[in-house]
């Protein structure tokens, strides 16, 4: 069996890595403006963020049964669904349907590089 180490490649504490750069690194291009644009969009919900934050709070490999979900809001089943559907099209969850359950999980690599997206590195203020 094989020992090799894996280097990550970017910089310390940057958990989206060199790829991709934070907000302030530098000004967006209209492709990576719209991928972002339509994960925030999704999160924009209150409902959807709620549903992410359930969905997250299982952990990493974690994953939650939509009927685990659905009582924890005073909405209808297919309201719930459509909420999912789109957090799912953002790109941020992905789900699998086991007999009459559909079970959902986060894709923590697109959280990483949401947070990655927005750190802005400190820097050492001057004296005033």
């Amino acid at each position: 069996m094989s020992k090799q180490v894996l280097q990550v490649i970017g910089q310390d504490g940057d958990p989206a890595g060199s790829c991709c750069g934070g907000l302030a690194s530098a000004p967006l291009d209209d492709e990576r403006a719209t991928e972002l644009a339509k994960m925030f969009k999704a999160l924009g919900d209150p409902v959807r963020l709620r549903l992410m934050s359930m969905i997250a709070s299982r952990g990493q490999g974690g994953e939650v049964c939509v009927c685990e979900l659905t009582p924890a809001f005073d909405l209808a089943q297919p309201t719930i669904s459509h909420h999912l559907k789109l957090l799912r099209q953002a790109g941020l969850i992905d789900c699998e349907r086991r007999g009459t359950w559909v079970y959902y999980w986060v894709l923590p690599d697109v959280l990483d590089r949401l947070a990655g997206f927005l750190v802005i590195p400190r820097t050492v203020a001057a004296p005033a």
